[in-house]
């Protein structure tokens, strides 16, 4: 006798947060159902137009805006950013180069930095 298998399924919020988009701009029916693991898929595989719409203007959660401009999101927090932004919102920052993100890629560049040094120690301490 086979045992059927239950079919996986997850938050709305938690398929947003795979799918890199804000859950609140999503379609009603995306947020207030279940998402199985086969329609995540179906969603990454073959987006629908809402889909890519909120990928390419957004607006877009802290994790791809600290990743569009560089920084980390302690960066964004600390900058006040804390409302998700649009692609055009990113492209003006970019474009104003304000002071914090300056120093906030700055900071992540270090860090970036620090990282790959140890990282680099430990493969090298292993041998």
């Amino acid at each position: 006798m086979t045992r059927q298998r239950s079919t996986q399924t997850m938050k709305p919020a938690t398929a947003a947060k795979k799918l890199g988009v804000y859950l609140d701009a999503t379609p009603d029916e995306f947020r207030n159902g279940v998402v199985s693991r086969d329609e995540l898929d179906a969603l990454q595989a073959d987006p629908p137009e809402w889909l890519r719409e909120l990928r390419r203007n957004g607006p877009h959660p802290r994790p791809v805006v600290a990743d569009r401009l560089g920084v980390s999101i302690s960066g964004l927090a600390r900058a006040g950013i804390t409302e998700p932004l649009t692609t055009a919102q990113i492209a003006a920052l970019k474009e104003e180069q304000p002071e914090w993100l300056l120093r906030e890629r700055s900071i992540r560049a270090e860090a970036q930095r620090e990282e790959a040094r140890l990282r680099a120690e430990r493969s090298g301490a292993g041998k």
